[in-house]
């Protein structure tokens, strides 16, 4: 089996084809051209690299050709700046997945599954934890965008046939997260508590996040491959809350040290809290998380130190 995933050597997607080539898949990773391999990659691995434009329909099409299984995990843009420019998140990130959709139709494709976004998708929610038969109403046009993602991928699938999973995914972090980007509370504050730097909170640091590490979301991926039952969106979180000052209150108890902060106005899009329900992800996929928070936490640490 060959697979193909698109944003590979990001974050996510470098955990998740580690995963696949140590349990034998065939792996194409697609990306962008000048992104190097992540890591250097031994001979039994079957590692193909495609440098290629999400927006160009013949480089998305030679990548999926002779893939049976495609992971979506490309974006290319953040919650934060979506809404700068909300043309440009449709034309890149809409467009570009349609362009997908109809190659991956046309070779063929056994499933697709697409990492959407828990954190943004449902808005300001009317109860806790958010299940997946919750209102979708983003503040963002991320979130927007990844729903109407979702909204084609059934289309297709009653159309054509084409199989599909969405994961909607909360606050992944840990190991190979970016460190210097306005994207993933847990590392950024974590990176800058380490350098000594002063962590920036938008509000009073009581917005609750669901925050999951990153092994137990790849665990889901690789759960969600063998799923073949008929769901086909699934929560995927820790299913606790965590507020912004208990996560700079745990990094000060693991550095045995206090940390600088400074509070920032509260933007107009922050939701005050945002806790899903992996009720169904727990009793369908027979998926649930590992590692507690501060035991990932431990582990991005050692990460950093090792790194940097």
């Amino acid at each position: 089996m060959r697979c193909l995933i698109l944003g590979g050597g990001g974050f996510i997607g470098s955990h998740l084809s580690d995963r696949l080539l140590s349990l034998g898949y065939k792996v194409r990773i697609f990306e962008r051209p000048r992104v190097e391999p992540y890591r250097s990659f031994a001979e039994h691995e079957q590692l193909e690299w495609f440098a290629g434009d999400f927006q160009s329909a013949a480089d998305v099409d030679s990548s999926v050709n002779g893939c049976d299984y495609v992971f979506h995990l490309v974006s290319t843009t953040l919650p934060k700046n979506s809404n700068e420019d909300p043309i440009f998140d449709i034309e890149s990130n809409v467009v570009g997945t349609l362009r997908l959709l109809s190659s991956s139709v046309r070779n063929r494709v056994k499933k697709i599954f697409f990492i959407s976004s828990g954190g943004t998708i449902y808005g300001i929610p009317v109860q806790i934890p958010i299940p997946e038969t919750h209102s979708t109403d983003p503040l963002v046009s991320y979130g927007i965008s990844k729903l109407t993602i979702e909204k084609y991928l059934h289309l297709y699938y009653l159309m054509h046939g084409l199989d599909y999973m969405v994961l909607r995914v909360s606050n992944p972090f840990g190991e190979r997260q970016r460190v210097n980007t306005h994207q993933g509370a847990v590392t950024v504050f974590l990176w800058k508590a380490l350098s000594d730097e002063t962590i920036e909170i938008w509000g009073n640091g009581s917005i609750i996040r669901d925050f999951i590490f990153i092994e137990d979301v790849i665990d889901a991926f690789i759960k969600a491959m063998s799923y073949t039952g008929k769901q086909q969106v699934f929560n995927i979180g820790s299913g606790k809350g965590k507020s912004l000052n208990e996560i700079t209150e745990i990094i000060e108890d693991i550095l045995n040290r206090q940390i600088k902060k400074r509070f920032l106005p509260m933007r107009k899009f922050d939701i005050p809290v945002s806790v899903l329900d992996i009720t169904k992800a727990i009793d369908e996929l027979g998926w649930k998380p590992q590692l507690s928070f501060k035991e990932g936490l431990l582990r991005t640490l050692d990460w950093m130190r090792s790194v940097y």
